[in-house]
């Protein structure tokens, strides 16, 4: 069971793939770099998909946005109670500044 919490980047295929992507980009920053800068508008503009696929973890975990991460009800409130209060703090602070 062990095994599967396991990382695939720590795994003999998964450190080969780590070898392989680094010896692609090696040679296409040192062998190819006029091919790469025309085409880099591209890449960034696939990175945005790549970035939201890779870096959500997927949508399956979210269960409704209840309950964790400020997603719930309850830090909504707490936040907007934070931000009212840091409101009403900074326009003291201005207050104080114009009548001295």
């Amino acid at each position: 069971m062990s095994q599967q919490s396991q990382s695939f980047w720590f795994t003999p295929k998964g450190l080969a793939a780590l070898g392989l992507i680094g010896a692609a980009s090696y040679f296409l920053l040192v062998e190819h770099r006029e091919h790469l800068f025309q085409f880099l508008p591209y890449l960034i503009l696939l990175l945005c998909p790549l970035m939201h696929i890779f870096m959500h973890g997927g949508h399956g975990g979210h269960g409704g946005h209840g309950g964790h991460g400020g997603h719930g009800h309850q830090g909504d409130d707490a936040d907007q109670d934070a931000y009212q209060r840091g409101l009403e703090d900074g326009r003291r602070e201005s207050e104080n500044r114009h009548h001295h």
